[in-house]
């Protein structure tokens, strides 16, 4: 079917069926549905591809090798533009098929790609693990092969784009390093331009460090020679892929955007004991937090074959899973505030601004001569520097200043998510112990339970040692900040079979009371508690917790956070009408942010919109065009212990700015909602509507077709149902793509949601058939035994070797 043709289609199809994608959670067995037959150009053995009600595919094959195969055909089959897109962001490659504006982007993102050995490299991984992406990296080829042979579909993007996919190389999987979450340059350079504006001690309004700790500038240094330019190229490197309908310029980037993006991402996870689920039988909940959109930042699907058998979710555009279950254990992960990342600062020498002071000599940087193809134009010539720490990311000859990125990301086993690959045959607390040993990025709260009734928890990924500063502001490159190697897997915390019978984390501070924090510098930047707070509380109480259980704990809308801002508005009163009325509402809310409340949007409003930015003009005046949005967690501390900075009687002037915040929350709230208070609703404001990027390329009509939503949502940013969102318009764009509780030993228990939807074609009924389910807080059947797959098969792909 030609290009336009497809895109017609499409649209009928959607505008005749988008109404009626409706939760399938209560499907009844199906009918044995129709057998496909397909040949596949490089597969082995015959296998099958079952697709259940929900989009998860459970794919048999006759060996492991034919299982990563089809593991990475049948991504291709499901989510082409997504992976094809990745592949090109990573690599820099888009100017190949998006155009001159996308130059600079590639330019950017081949800074960050892995350089080094690829022996060493691929030895980082589970053994087996470069098999496996040789595999899956034939997979997706020879799908590609097909839709380039116009037998097989070209997805809807390509054609609005005039592109096509690409085939891939398998260290083109591992090499991309860009897509993982490390920290902490942002913070870095936020630091230092608010000590440059306002002084180091301002910077406690933004960012609270844990352990207490107090940061001092480093020798050397002058936080003001740190704009916010510095960081252009790591944010054009990382973030997303954006288009516009007339000349698809990259969009606009500003650091405190980016860096209040960044702070939005979380998790939650738990592990359960025998003693304390109502089964006997122990039990592991995750629900990672990522930037929600469509399509679906990851993908389910099953794997068997002879010695493989494992489910879960992971980056479509890898091989295996990263958290999910195999016939032994179950695995999951959040976000550990391992700081990952260093940003140095060098002279140059001003006869030769290649070369930059180390030491008590001038040091040649590397320079790469590159060439990035540009669709319809000659290619481009760049230049990539480096120096001994890493990637140049600014220069300024004229200033005789240059600023280097040193990250984790150029050392062997650091590509993200892959140390994964460890998951895949393991046993036992031994073989978890082993991807905890070789984890390097993203840094994480790996969580386990098994068969025999143990679980654990491993603080995981590479952390460097550094002997003579705390890593939370730029350094000089001069060879005075350098780190000493890494920390060993047995100097990161761990816990096996905890005494209280469970362990959870959702990125808060969790090093343990006598953990040495000074002395090997994990981190001082960590999430709030507020989620861990509502986690552990709704734990302890419960000495039978069971699936339904923990599923109504990630999807809990009561954030811990406000209970210290109630606290506060306690003893508060006011002569105005309007915030007295919305004070007795407050105090009369039993906290839980239902999408019907009116105190949960005033809250909202007041607490993240209205509060830090006016408890900043009077504490910090200066640091405000600079900072961004502040933590909460940091606002509400300086508000629970006011100083001389709030006026000559420190809780009167608190007061008086904590009623002035209120009053401006409620201004805003009557001009988006009407004056009357009781029309007033959390869902009326709170809202997940999600557009690809690419509709913007479309059509009015595709690109509703190519949209999902919108719908209310519960909760807020520190609940355990995270649902953040960008203050300006309350969209909810940070969240649980997937949420998933495992019952371990009797695996077919289990349950999973992943919105939209498994699917990243918007003609299929599994592009957002999930999203109705997710926003309700529901969840569908995470099915593992072949005749409970069976049972709910909708479709089934025989597949047999091609020639």
């Amino acid at each position: 079917m030609g290009g336009g043709m497809r895109i017609l289609a499409l649209v009928l199809v959607l505008a005749a069926g988008a109404a009626a994608a409706a939760p399938r959670a209560h499907l009844p067995q199906a009918d044995q549905p129709p057998a496909e037959h397909w040949n596949i150009v490089g597969l082995e053995s015959s296998g099958e591809i079952i697709v259940d009600h929900w989009g998860i595919a459970h794919i048999y094959a006759a060996s492991e090798r034919d299982a990563f195969f089809l593991q990475g055909y049948n991504a291709a089959r499901d989510r082409l533009w997504q992976i094809d897109l990745w592949r090109k962001r990573g690599l820099g490659l888009l100017s190949a098929s998006l155009g001159p504006a996308y130059v600079d982007q590639d330019r950017a993102a081949r800074l960050f790609l892995y350089r080094g050995d690829m022996t060493a490299e691929w030895a980082a991984y589970a053994p087996g693990a470069r098999d496996e992406v040789e595999a899956f990296v034939a997979g997706i080829n020879a799908y590609v092969g097909e839709v380039r042979a116009g037998t097989r579909p070209l997805p809807v993007e390509f054609t609005l784009t005039h592109s096509l996919p690409e085939p891939w190389m398998a260290e083109d999987v591992v090499r991309i390093r860009s897509h993982a979450l490390v920290g902490n340059v942002t913070s870095e350079v936020l630091r230092a331009r608010v000590a440059c504006v306002a002084g180091l001690a301002a910077d406690a309004l933004r960012k609270r460090l844990m352990p207490p700790h107090t940061p001092v500038i480093p020798a050397g240094v002058d936080p003001c020679v740190v704009t916010a330019d510095v960081l252009k190229d790591y944010i054009l490197g990382t973030e997303a892929v954006a288009f516009s309908p007339a000349t698809a310029k990259v969009a606009a980037l500003d650091l405190p955007s980016f860096a209040d993006g960044q702070a939005q991402e979380g998790s939650n996870n738990w592990v359960v004991a025998p003693s304390r689920t109502a089964t006997g039988r122990p039990l592991l909940a995750n629900d990672p937090h990522r930037q929600l959109g469509v399509p679906a930042l990851r993908y389910i699907v099953q794997l068997s074959a002879p010695g493989l058998a494992v489910i879960g979710a992971g980056e479509p555009a890898l091989p295996g899973v990263s958290f999910g279950h195999n016939d032994f254990g179950a695995f999951g992960l959040t976000i550990f505030g391992i700081d990952q990342e260093d940003l140095y600062v060098y002279a140059l020498n001003p006869a030769n601004p290649d070369q930059y002071r180390y030491g008590d000599r001038w040091e040649a940087m590397a320079v790469i001569h590159d060439t990035i193809p540009v669709k319809g134009e000659a290619p481009r010539a760049v230049e990539l520097r480096f120096t001994r720490h890493g990637p140049v990311l600014d220069d300024d000859p004229a200033h005789g200043r240059a600023f280097a990125l040193r990250t984790v990301w150029n050392q062997p086993g650091a590509s993200g998510y892959f140390a994964s690959s460890w998951f895949t045959h393991a046993r036992t607390w031994a073989d978890f112990t082993a991807a905890h040993d070789h984890w390097g990025a993203p840094p994480l709260n790996l969580v386990w339970a098994d068969i025999s009734g143990a679980i654990g928890w491993a603080a995981s990924g590479l952390t460097p040692r550094r002997p003579n500063w705390d890593g939370l502001l730029p350094v000089p490159g001069d060879g005075r900040y350098e780190w000493n190697g890494f920390l060993t897997g047995d100097e990161l915390p761990v816990s096996l079979n905890p005494a209280k019978g469970w362990f959870a984390t959702a990125n808060e501070m969790n090093l343990p009371p006598d953990y040495p924090a000074e002395a090997r510098k994990v981190s001082f930047e960590w999430n709030d508690r507020s989620r861990i707070d509502r986690i552990d509380e709704v734990l302890a109480a419960n000495a039978h917790v069971s699936i339904a259980d923990s599923q109504a704990l990630q999807t809990d809308s009561h954030p811990a956070m406000a209970r210290r801002l109630l606290a506060l508005a306690a003893p508060l009163s006011s002569p105005d009408p309007q915030v007295a009325a919305a004070l007795v509402r407050l105090k009369a809310w039993d906290g839980d942010e239902t999408v019907e409340s009116v105190p949960a949007a005033i809250y909202e409003v007041w607490a993240v919109k209205h509060l830090g930015p006016a408890v900043v003009e009077r504490l910090a005046p200066a640091a405000r065009p600079v900072m961004g949005v502040p933590a909460l967690d940091a606002i509400l501390a300086a508000l629970e212990h006011p100083g001389p900075g709030f006026g000559p009687d420190p809780v009167a002037g608190r007061d008086a700015v904590l009623l002035a915040s209120l009053q401006g929350a409620l201004g805003e709230l009557a001009s988006r909602l009407g004056p009357d208070m009781n029309g007033w609703a959390w869902g009326r404001l709170h809202h997940a509507a999600w557009s690809p990027a690419i509709a913007v390329l479309a059509d009015p009509t595709l690109r509703a077709a190519m949209s999902v939503g919108p719908a209310p949502i519960p909760g807020g940013a520190s609940s355990p149902r995270a649902g953040a969102y960008t203050p300006g318009d309350f969209d909810v764009n940070h969240g649980a793509s997937v949420r998933m509780v495992i019952d371990v030993g009797a695996w077919d228990n289990s349950v999973v949601v992943n919105t939209p939807g498994q699917s990243g074609d918007p003609a299929s009924d599994h592009y957002r058939d999930l999203f109705p389910l997710w926003a309700a807080g529901s969840y569908v059947p995470l099915l593992f035994s072949r005749s409970a797959v069976e049972a709910q098969a909708e479709r089934v792909i025989a597949v047999s070797p091609g020639s």
